[in-house]
């Protein structure tokens, strides 16, 4: 008798779990068409308004933190954002999207300044065809963009200078990285740099080099620059991912005792000023950056004027810093 009833029960378990699942597969699909037919109605309502913003490099942690930033600001205001960028930096592959976003018609495009010619007519484009651009991180002043949100870069610059002076004994060979020689906050960075090191009896800037916001780049970058001057006793990394690939090329370079300052506030930069890797880095708030200029669109929208640039302020991130977050309020 057992062995009958044992099968007929294993069935009738059998089903129950099939009908289960069916229905958890019926749900899910219902849920899934809400959620899409709630996504195309916005897409299509026209009082949506459709934000581009276009990266320099797609996931880099900066950038996905502004799109962050653009993300909360948007759905708080109604607005829809697409984000998008070259895989790898690449600022031929960004002005190929820039033109696809004009085509595609939104309402308002955010977008990194690269400096150049061809990247200005793309921007008189779009404003003349009333997408107003608003450029993020680094500034195309010469253009006809709406503003620019971010870093004051040339004051950056000034504060890594004052940093390092500080920090130093009085003396120093100084070695200095930056992400990109196009980029004009690159630029702006090393020239606020240079113009208080420059002032300083006793430092002197030995080699600059670009890292192609790599990882790898910086370390091959610090590497190669400490075999050519092997009195550097400071580094300075203009970009994000630098001060971690100092460190790197520092340590295949068989080298100890150079201080590093780096930029941007990273997991990995956090871990190596608290190792004492790194000495500090200057932080910016891509977050605030994205939000601004979502917020400011908005006023645009609405018939407002605003400045055409809008600062974000910076801090200085050490190991006392860490020391106080730690300790909290």
């Amino acid at each position: 008798m057992l062995k009958r009833i044992w099968p007929f029960g294993l069935i009738v378990l059998v089903l129950i779990f099939a009908y289960i699942l069916v229905r958890f597969f019926l749900a899910s699909m219902t849920i899934g068409d809400l959620v899409g037919q709630i996504r195309l109605q916005r897409a299509d309502d026209p009082s949506v308004k459709h934000v581009v913003l276009i990266a320099q490099e797609l996931d880099n942690p900066f950038w996905r933190e502004m799109e962050q930033g653009a993300e909360e600001a948007a759905d708080k205001l109604g607005m829809r954002i697409d984000y998008t960028g070259p895989i790898r930096i690449n600022p031929a592959e960004q002005m190929r999207l820039l033109e696809r976003a004009i085509a595609s018609g939104p309402d308002g495009i955010l977008v990194q300044g690269i400096v150049d010619p061809d990247y200005d007519a793309l921007i008189q484009r779009a404003t003349g065809q009333g997408i107003p651009v608003i450029t993020v991180d680094a500034d195309e002043p010469g253009s006809s963009r709406l503003a620019y949100v971010g870093t004051d870069n040339l004051g950056a610059g000034k504060r890594m200078g004052e940093l390092v002076l500080k920090e130093a004994a009085g003396k120093g060979k100084i070695g200095v990285m930056i992400g990109s020689e196009r980029a004009e906050n690159m630029q702006l960075r090393l020239a606020g740099f240079r113009s208080v090191i420059s002032a300083a009896p006793g430092f002197a800037i030995v080699d600059v080099r670009a890292s192609n916001i790599s990882r790898i780049g910086a370390a091959k970058q610090a590497e190669a620059m400490l075999k050519q001057h092997p009195d550097i006793q400071t580094i300075v990394g203009f970009s994000s991912l630098d001060a971690a690939g100092i460190v790197e090329g520092i340590q295949a370079a068989g080298r100890t005792g150079i201080r590093v300052y780096g930029f941007d506030d990273l997991a990995m930069t956090r871990q190596g000023i608290e190792q004492g890797e790194i000495a500090a880095s200057i932080v910016q708030s891509p977050k605030e950056m994205g939000a601004r200029s979502i917020g400011l669109l908005n006023e645009k929208f609405h018939g407002k004027s605003f400045a055409a640039e809008h600062f974000i302020p910076t801090s200085v991130l050490d190991k006392a810093a860490l020391n106080l977050e730690v300790a909290g309020p």
